[in-house]
């Protein structure tokens, strides 16, 4: 085989190369997407849960909003030391 066509194989070679890396980092750029999406998804959601359970909460009991957060902490942990209360929880998480 000549030179010609030595350099005519290797330039081939390397443009299909070239076209492999670029398809592969653009898989890469959507798998990091994804991860992202899915990562973002959970934050979201638990956000979300937060949000509504604390909103429930105030409903109950609206005087809580003039709590501090340290007051509302130590009467959260009094309420759920409560024996009645741990039951509670118990029967409905099974």
């Amino acid at each position: 085989m000549s030179k010609g066509g030595n350099m005519n194989k290797i330039e081939e070679q390397i443009k299909r190369a070239e076209q492999e890396l670029e398809q592969e980092s653009r898989r890469l750029a959507r798998l990091k997407n994804r991860k992202t999406y899915y990562k973002n998804g959970e934050r979201q959601k638990r956000a979300h849960r937060l949000i509504t359970r604390g909103a429930a909460v105030e409903s109950l009991a609206p005087s809580v909003k003039e709590m501090s957060e340290v007051e509302f902490y130590e009467l959260a942990e009094k309420i759920f030391a409560l024996p009645e209360v741990k039951s509670l929880i118990a029967k409905e998480v099974n």
